[in-house]
């Protein structure tokens, strides 16, 4: 049986291989395949990703996604839809950066994606190194290669200018997740009234990745070489999502290094413990780093044509966002309380020394 994908432009560089549907070991012997690493996602309907090294190489070649779940084969045969589409629309430099659908392997009963492979390592790595976060020279280094890549991202992909909206059925979906628990008439009213005020400014259509934070980014030679994970993705929908997206999970994660308790190293006044602590910190505190979060939303917003004064209500209405769709019911409930503390809804935390 022969998996067959739609076919691309001839002006693409990278035309997609039609793979015959095979097992991964069948693929493995006939490409002289001499290496695979293997790693698991940690949301509730994992993906195995397996890297494919050639023999003599040590380099990957291709990069292979494997569903564990029925819902997690949903979420990949989504990605691979929006890949496709983007190999036709996007220009380069950008889509250079995005993975090239090559076919289905079989693995443990499941029909995988098959992708070529990537050169770079993730912002992850960066991120985490020995006070990373702690230095306004390589935190401000990290917005900006995010930055420009957006702007590419955007430009390539540009369509006309409509309302900004942020709103892809989330208050449906928060109503119906976590409609039982209390404030919540009083949190979709808030929410409704941010979508209102949005609305307001206008932002081209324009693809979307959907899930644009750190750990799917890859840096090679001082710039973004790749974008990874794209089942969240769309070819046509708003692209203050991304924006947003990426300030909010860089700000959540500042104190992971330090004990509950503790002033995080090189953020005067954020203190660990408290979930999302650093989100508040770079939205309600004063320093460089807030500074930064703030320059950052604002001059992406400008960018796309809406007013940098609506900034504080995009990155609420991506908190949102999260707390309506995160697997994790945990990650969710946490940026539900998030939301509502930082629209006034609950008492602040003590985030600040």
């Amino acid at each position: 049986m022969i998996a067959r994908a739609s076919a691309p432009p001839e002006s693409l560089p990278y035309p997609v291989v039609t793979l015959r549907r095979r097992s991964l070991a069948d693929f493995i012997d006939s490409d002289a395949i001499e290496t695979i690493v293997v790693g698991s996602s940690k949301d509730p309907n994992p993906k195995l990703t397996v890297l494919l090294i050639p023999e003599g190489s040590g380099q990957p070649r291709f990069a292979l996604k494997v569903p564990t779940t029925d819902r997690a084969a949903a979420a990949l045969e989504g990605e691979m839809r929006v890949l496709l589409a983007l190999r036709g629309r996007c220009a380069e430099p950008a889509r250079s950066t995005i993975p090239r659908v090559v076919g289905q392997v079989e693995m443990g009963g499941r029909w995988g994606l098959l992708m070529n492979a990537l050169p770079g390592v993730t912002m992850t790595s960066r991120y985490h190194g020995w006070r990373h976060t702690a230095r306004p020279g390589a935190v401000a280094s990290d917005f900006a290669l995010a930055g420009a890549w957006l702007a590419e991202f955007h430009r390539a992909t540009a369509g006309p200018a409509m309302a900004l909206e942020m709103d892809q059925g989330i208050g449906v979906l928060l109503a119906g997740r976590f409609g039982a628990v209390a404030g919540m008439d009083s949190t979709l009213r808030e929410l409704d009234a941010i979508y209102a005020r949005l609305r307001e400014h206008r932002t081209p259509r324009t693809a979307v990745h959907g899930d644009f934070w750190y750990g799917n980014l890859l840096i090679a030679e001082g710039a973004v070489s790749g974008v990874v994970d794209w089942e969240a993705g769309s070819v046509l929908g708003e692209p203050a999502r991304d924006l947003v997206r990426f300030a909010s999970t860089y700000a959540l994660y500042l104190d992971r290094h330090t004990r509950p308790g503790h002033l995080v190293v090189g953020h005067r006044g954020l203190r660990a413990g408290s979930f999302g602590g650093g989100l508040v910190y770079a939205m309600e505190g004063a320093g460089w780093f807030p500074d930064l979060f703030r320059h950052f939303v604002e001059e992406g917003l400008a960018r796309l044509g809406a007013s940098p004064g609506c900034w504080r209500d995009a990155v609420l209405a991506g908190i949102a966002e999260v707390a309506a769709t995160a697997d994790h019911p945990g990650f969710a409930s946490g940026h539900l309380q998030l939301f509502q503390r930082l629209a006034g809804l609950r008492p602040p935390d003590t985030w600040t020394s």
